[in-house]
């Protein structure tokens, strides 16, 4: 019986497990593999920190959901991958044997690369659930007894949109406890400008974000380069052009909550041939891996080089749409490979985003991700955070019965009125 091992339950995993369940054969086993038995929505992390969501509004039992697609769930989780020897070791000393592996564990935090990083020193996070319920309890104390906050991403960070969301989430949910005007608020940032996003921006999202931080009355340091954290707030060198410091800035901090960089997990990370050094796994066109041929990978532990060079190093964001399309490539790939057919299947990697600020938002439409593009689109209004809503509840309810259908195709042609964003692209004969 052939076996395909799916390493990681996160938006990609658990996605690209449903989605293999409907492209191979019924007899085809399918393992995910997870660290415990629990699907956790990572977007709706900011509205858990401020107590708009609870834990259990944004989780789903992984058992039932594979029970009912026929998916083995293993919720030990992998201590590490052998890809010579196709088989992963399990945290519990056992291990399985895989017949096609496709990584998709997402990244490990880097908050030790900066002195006093992380939640578990001077900084709060929203990357993952426990960080979230963790930094719920911080909010609830700056509400009552406001002190200035820090919002932002530093050096070598890729994901910037969760940041931007957080701040303008905060603000809000300031406004309501009526102590927004006793909480200075700064936007400090790796990015080269406000709305570069890792992506050189999309459509007017400098404008854009400039404006709403200007009416929101967030100050911004971009450039940012923070070489410590501690209880009383951070220190930041702002950089020039030319690499050299332009000038530095102690700033005061009661709330810090910044995004970090990303490497790959211990699971992967220094293995010949599969990884890049800072552990982002190695795929081609057809998201698989050039060394070992039967190993893919979707979601953002795929390695890719960031866009150009800048004063301070940004990465490239893995968006939704980005993963959904490596996902529904992977899974066609994977098809015709049991057939005996060759892959031809290519992530389109277009970007639609809807970055939520609480009540009204910033959406936006790259295709394809990286410029050059065909569609450079940006707009802001209300509806942004109605239709994050929308999505929070659709990608909960697919998770719960198993459903692979794209969520991110059908935003783009009902909500946003576009067409041809399709998730792959299929190569001529």
């Amino acid at each position: 019986m052939v076996t395909i091992a799916v390493l990681g339950a996160g938006l990609g995993g658990t996605i690209m497990a449903y989605e293999l369940r409907d492209q191979v054969p019924p007899e085809v086993e399918i393992l995910l593999i997870s660290k415990g038995t629990t699907y956790s929505f990572v977007p709706s992390n900011p509205w858990v920190a401020v107590g708009w969501r609870e834990r259990e509004d944004i989780e789903v039992d992984l058992v039932a959901a594979c029970t009912k697609r026929n998916i083995t769930l293993l919720p030990q989780g992998a201590e590490r991958i052998y890809p010579s020897e196709n088989r992963i070791g399990l945290t519990d000393g056992s291990s399985v044997d895989y017949d096609f592996l496709v990584i998709a564990t997402g990244p490990e935090l880097a908050f030790d690369e900066i002195p006093g990083f992380g939640p578990q020193h001077h900084t709060h996070s929203v990357c993952q659930i426990d960080h979230a319920m963790m930094t719920r309890d911080v909010f609830r104390e700056l509400v009552a007894n406001p002190g200035p906050v820090v919002i932002g991403a530093v050096q070598g960070a890729s994901c910037f949109g969760p940041a931007y969301e957080f701040a303008f989430i905060l603000d809000k949910a300031l406004r309501d406890a009526k102590v927004r005007d006793r909480v200075p608020m700064t936007f400090v940032t790796s990015e080269p400008y406000i709305g570069h996003l890792g992506l050189d921006g999309v459509g007017d999202t400098k404008g854009l974000l400039e404006s709403e931080l200007r009416n929101h009355h967030i100050k911004w340091i971009t450039n940012a380069r923070v070489t410590h954290f501690d209880a009383a707030g951070l220190d930041v060198e702002e950089i020039n052009e030319d690499g050299s410091v332009k000038t530095t800035h102690a700033i005061a901090s009661k709330f810090t909550m910044m995004l970090p960089a990303f490497r790959g997990v211990q699971a992967v990370r220094d293995i010949e041939g599969l990884t890049n050094p800072r552990g982002f796994i190695l795929a081609d066109k057809h998201q698989q891996n050039p060394a070992f041929s039967n190993v893919f990978s979707v979601g953002v532990g795929v390695a890719i080089p960031p866009m150009g060079k800048t004063p301070v190093p940004v990465g490239v964001p893995k968006t939704g749409f980005m993963i959904e399309s490596m996902v529904t490539a992977t899974a066609h790939n994977i098809a015709r490979l049991l057939k005996g057919e060759a892959p031809n299947a290519q992530g389109t990697w277009n970007a639609v985003c809807l970055a939520d600020f609480g009540d009204g938002g910033i959406a936006f439409v790259a295709q394809p991700q990286i410029p050059p593009r065909n569609v450079n689109w940006s707009a802001s209004g209300r509806w942004v955070h109605a239709a994050k809503i929308g999505f929070e509840k659709y990608f909960l309810y697919k998770v719960r019965l198993g459903k692979s259908e794209p969520f991110y195709e059908k935003l783009a042609l009902q909500a946003l009125g576009i067409d041809k964003l399709k998730s792959i692209a299929i190569e001529p004969s």
